[in-house]
């Protein structure tokens, strides 16, 4: 009576049987991760750094424009009867923020749209 043994097997048989076992959900995850970011920012899921910034930046500008223009206003009332270049001087008088000694352009041009209004 002869008895047949399993051939032994190898690391690189075990190996073999698990990345072919392993292969097609390992290359699902690959192709999720990379294109996953890809589709989730054009479709604007994802808000950049510069959006951020730029978001905040004008956030910032349009609430001190607000200011600017309430204290012009308590200057200069009718602000909405003035020329522009005398609105442009009350923007740019009253655009200057506590702690500067400059106003920022972008936020005097927003008060001197804000005097516009009436």
């Amino acid at each position: 009576m002869t008895t047949t043994y399993p051939p032994k097997t190898t690391w690189q048989d075990r190996l073999g049987d698990l990345w072919e076992a392993a292969r097609l959900p390992a290359m699902a995850l690959a192709t999720g991760l990379i294109a996953g970011p890809l589709i989730s920012n054009a479709m604007g899921w994802q808000v950049t750094r510069s959006t951020a910034e730029r978001q905040s930046h004008t956030s910032a500008v349009h609430q001190q424009a607000l200011v600017c223009a309430a204290m012009a206003r308590v200057d200069t009332p009718e602000t909405a009867d003035l020329s522009w270049s005398a609105r442009r001087e009350l923007g740019d008088k009253f655009a200057v923020m506590p702690g500067r000694t400059l106003a920022e352009p972008d936020v005097a041009s927003a008060c001197t749209d804000l005097l516009g209004k009436a």
